[in-house]
């Protein structure tokens, strides 16, 4: 999603999940969906659930007389937090709506977007994501748009557009890891292992640590009769998701 409080399963050729954006089993690295801090009395109230949270959104939204979209974008960030992903998308819209800042309306149609990928609701997706370049070409989200956009229009069947808002994405930006795995996938798909391998090596060496990117990196050195190498790929993400189940475990201890 986007730089306030960024939110990010092991991608199968014929089903991907972009880095979403659409979805992880972690949160997405790039778009953190943590909700910010709510007024809620953790004595009286069990702080996990999720009604009293969304009731207390519901609060904020309605009381409040002058609309603040930047506090907006915070509620719609918040819905994402506790999964109410139509929720989200309202709130994102109204903060578009009454925004007079080109970066802040961008960074809600960018967050809306991935809102309607996680309901996956493509076209809505895609949508938002055309809106939010068409605000600001060269806004502070102008590669998150591209790169979410490339995502949306790939679950759509738009697999040339997507590949075109891919490259824009790492164009846009090229030191956003999320847009060069996304890259690399298609690339894969295209059955460009080199050029694969290239997008995925950059994605790494900016701290995408995700296992789907090391079973990309697979599947490209693999296609390149590269057994070896693509063996111990294959244990980095093995690694890598056991280290997140471990993680998962310990949380809802």
């Amino acid at each position: 999603m986007t730089d306030r409080e960024e939110p990010d399963p092991a991608p199968d050729p014929d089903d991907h999940d972009f880095s979403e954006g659409q979805g992880f089993d972690e949160p997405y690295e790039g778009f953190d969906f943590d909700p910010p801090e709510l007024d809620v009395d953790t004595d009286e109230v069990d702080p996990v659930d999720s009604r009293v949270i969304a009731d207390t959104l519901d609060e904020r939204t309605l009381n409040d007389e002058d609309v603040d979209a930047d506090d907006l974008v915070d509620v719609g960030l918040s819905y994402m937090g506790i999964k109410r992903y139509d929720q989200a998308a309202d709130a994102f819209e109204r903060a578009a709506r009454f925004t007079d800042d080109d970066d802040l309306e961008q960074e809600a149609w960018v967050n809306k977007g991935i809102a309607h990928g996680q309901l996956e609701e493509w076209d809505e997706a895609v949508g938002s994501h055309r809106e939010a370049l068409f605000v600001a070409e060269d806004g502070d989200f102008e590669a998150a748009a591209h790169t979410n956009l490339a995502y949306a229009l790939w679950e759509f069947g738009e697999d040339e557009e997507a590949y075109y808002h891919a490259e824009k994405a790492v164009r846009s930006d090229e030191r956003l890891p999320q847009a060069w795995y996304n890259l690399g996938f298609i690339e894969n798909e295209r059955e460009r292992p080199e050029q694969a391998l290239d997008a995925l090596d950059n994605a790494v060496r900016l701290g995408f640590q995700q296992a789907d990117v090391y079973e990309e990196k697979q599947r490209a050195l693999e296609s390149l009769g590269r057994e070896e190498e693509a063996a111990k790929v294959a244990e980095q993400a093995e690694e890598i998701r056991e280290s997140q189940e471990r993680d998962l475990v310990e949380r809802e201890r």
